[in-house]
């Protein structure tokens, strides 16, 4: 008689860690915060100037989150970027490492590193102005734009880890979702003054932060709850 020994399963999970979990909440606190930051400012803003051109009101519909970033509400809404950025990237690390098994002892680094990007993104939105159009802009493609990507990479690691697998599967959705709401807000944005006081681009613009920021929370909340 033969007894045959099975290799152990290179999808072991590793045992929970608790800093990875306290980390985790990061990617959860982070969006909560921004969230709160553009919709309280946005009800006190009073407008600002921008190159020159005076917005005397502030419109959620029209104008971009950006515009509570210039005026009385600056230093207030770009630390929310900044802060909300590195909340992020801190609670990506806790996210990743909750979810690396046994048998792989790395995260997925490409998935980490574009969803890590959207961190950096938000930062550099609060440290350059709207009045710095192409470092900001390229903040902002980082910040929507790099997770387009970064969820499917992410979606294909977490489908993997065993307890992940269904919300990995549903992550995998956040890819395409993300691409149309950001071409949805190029095609509705309009580069002018005119533009930014009509149309629909700021309402565009928060429905895919909203999206983008709700796989952050749901991610962290998970790896938080990981026992």
């Amino acid at each position: 008689m033969t007894t045959t020994l099975s290799a152990p399963s290179t999808d072991t999970p590793r045992p929970a860690d608790p800093t990875a979990r306290r980390l985790a909440l990061g990617a959860v606190l982070g969006p909560v915060l921004f969230t709160l930051s553009w919709l309280i400012l946005g009800f006190v803003s009073t407008g600002y100037t921008l190159f020159d051109h005076r917005f005397t009101d502030y419109s959620p519909i029209s104008q971009p989150i950006s515009g509570l970033g210039m005026g009385a509400t600056a230093p207030y809404m770009n630390t929310a970027f900044v802060v909300t950025g590195l909340m992020l990237v801190a609670g990506l690390v806790g996210v990743f490492r909750a979810t690396t098994t046994a048998g792989r002892l790395a995260p997925h680094r490409a998935a980490f590193v574009l969803l890590a990007c959207s961190g950096v993104g938000q930062a550099v939105c609060g440290v350059f102005d709207l009045e710095a159009v192409m470092p900001h802009t390229l903040g902002f493609v980082l910040a929507l734009g790099a997770p387009i990507v970064g969820f499917l990479l992410a979606g294909l690691h977490l489908r993997r880890v065993p307890g992940w697998r269904r919300f990995g599967s549903r992550l995998l959705l956040g890819s395409p979702l993300t691409l149309v709401l950001l071409v949805g807000f190029f095609l509705v944005f309009q580069p002018t003054a005119d533009g930014a006081e009509h149309g629909i681009a700021g309402l565009v613009q928060r429905a895919g932060i909203l999206e983008v920021h709700a796989w952050f929370v749901a991610m962290g909340w998970l790896a938080y709850r990981r026992r």
